[in-house]
């Protein structure tokens, strides 16, 4: 499920728009979202020894938002591997769905160790699920 945010001043650079970092964290509470919809949750993982971390990103930048915007951040599984999720994320402007950022980011499971581990297959099926 989407999530929606109000753009406060914090979020903006000195030119009065979201400073581009800070979309980076708008995606990342999508996918929390997501995850806990799912019941997949940190503590889900971690109750398991396992973690998951961003492993690679791809961020296009489209149009800015601005101080007091509202935002919609989504973030849908695009496929799930051995180790892998990948999602496609986009961030619009509620106002006017005008399409303000898109990403492709894949998250890894790993063990308590930093090391690769194969997704519970409990787990991936919950992910894999329309």
């Amino acid at each position: 499920m989407p999530i929606q945010r109000k753009i406060y001043y914090h979020d903006t650079d000195a030119g009065g728009v979201v400073y581009y970092a800070n979309y980076l964290k708008f995606m990342e509470e999508a996918r929390t979202q997501f995850f806990e919809d799912l019941g997949l949750g940190v503590k889900a993982f971690s109750d398991r020894g396992l973690i998951y971390a961003v492993r690679q990103c791809h961020v296009e930048y489209k149009s800015p938002a601005r101080y007091g915007d509202t935002i919609i951040c989504d973030a849908k599984v695009l496929k799930v591997t051995g180790v892998q999720i990948f999602f496609r994320q986009k961030v619009t402007a509620a106002l006017d769905e005008r399409v303000l950022v898109e990403a492709e980011v894949s998250l890894v499971c790993l063990s308590r160790d930093f090391k690769p581990h194969p997704l519970p297959e409990d787990l991936r099926s919950r992910l894999e699920a329309p």
